[in-house]
């Protein structure tokens, strides 16, 4: 850290647009999984373990497994869903680097704060965070990546899936704005999530933020031929590797928007890739 600011030319835009290469900064701890876990590596190792929530496919739960292994305190992952054998890679992973993994229905899932006293009395002591480092410490993380950009800028760009790196980025801005590309389908929770999260780390939310639903593709992990066709041209002509859960979409999304005229040319626009 800091990780990469690089600016991207690209004749299609009349917007002055930097990446912001989060997804560089370490191969198991890439981007905002690092940011949001950081300020919570201390309490965890207080209590001697962290338990946290994630999909199946979660990126953070493989991080946070990553992170027990790093810093020495036990891990345990709540997974939405059924069991099933043999594990997927992410799930592998984070079980090779010491993680216990334990599920519940989806029913069960969404009701995650009433059988949480159940899950704390199975495994013991342990410091909470919530899916994907939606909290105070993970936000406040997430906010830091602001004061690493040292271009005069007017919009910072995110994929969001929980609203904890747009609530960040938005609360840690002096001057601009912030922009989301949800990533799920039916994301209209977003906004108060957003405000809930902005109020708890920074005691009130900001109004420097919005949201974009209509670069979802279908929904979390979904993807289409126009997504792909748009990654796959966009690594042949930049070399840039574009994640297809969270930064294609929001690439996608800033691309189309551009072209559409949502922004003023000459705008200068920071896009994260976490």
């Amino acid at each position: 850290m800091p990780s990469p600011l690089t600016e991207l030319h690209d004749d299609r835009l009349d917007v002055r647009l930097f990446l912001k290469r989060d997804d560089l900064m370490h191969p198991e701890l890439p981007g905002n999984k690092w940011r949001k876990l950081k300020h919570n590596v201390a309490a965890a190792r207080a209590h001697g373990r962290l338990l946290t929530f994630g999909g199946a496919y979660s990126h953070h739960i493989r991080a946070a497994a990553w992170a027990g292994r790093r810093f020495g305190f036990e891990t345990v992952g709540v997974i939405r869903g059924e069991p099933c054998e043999p594990l997927n890679p992410s799930l592998a992973y984070a079980v090779a680097h010491g993680m216990t993994l334990t599920y519940l229905d989806r029913g069960a899932y969404r009701r995650k704060s009433a059988v949480l006293p159940a899950l704390v009395a199975e495994f013991g002591p342990c410091h909470v965070v919530p899916e994907g480092g939606a909290n105070a410490s993970g936000v406040r993380g997430c906010a830091e990546l602001v004061g690493e950009l040292d271009v005069p800028f007017d919009v910072v760009c995110c994929a969001s899936g929980t609203g904890a790196t747009l609530a960040g980025i938005a609360g840690g801005l002096r001057a601009g704005r912030a922009l989301g590309f949800a990533v799920l389908r039916g994301a209209e929770f977003l906004d108060d999530e957003v405000r809930r999260l902005q109020q708890e780390t920074f005691g009130a939310p900001t109004t420097n933020w919005s949201v974009d639903r209509d670069f979802h593709f279908g929904g979390y992990a979904k993807r289409t031929p126009s997504l792909d066709a748009f990654a796959d041209d966009f690594a042949a002509r930049h070399g840039v590797v574009l994640d297809r859960v969270y930064e294609a979409k929001m690439m996608a999304g800033l691309f189309t928007r551009a072209a559409e005229g949502a922004f003023t040319p000459g705008t200068t626009i920071v896009a994260v890739l976490a």
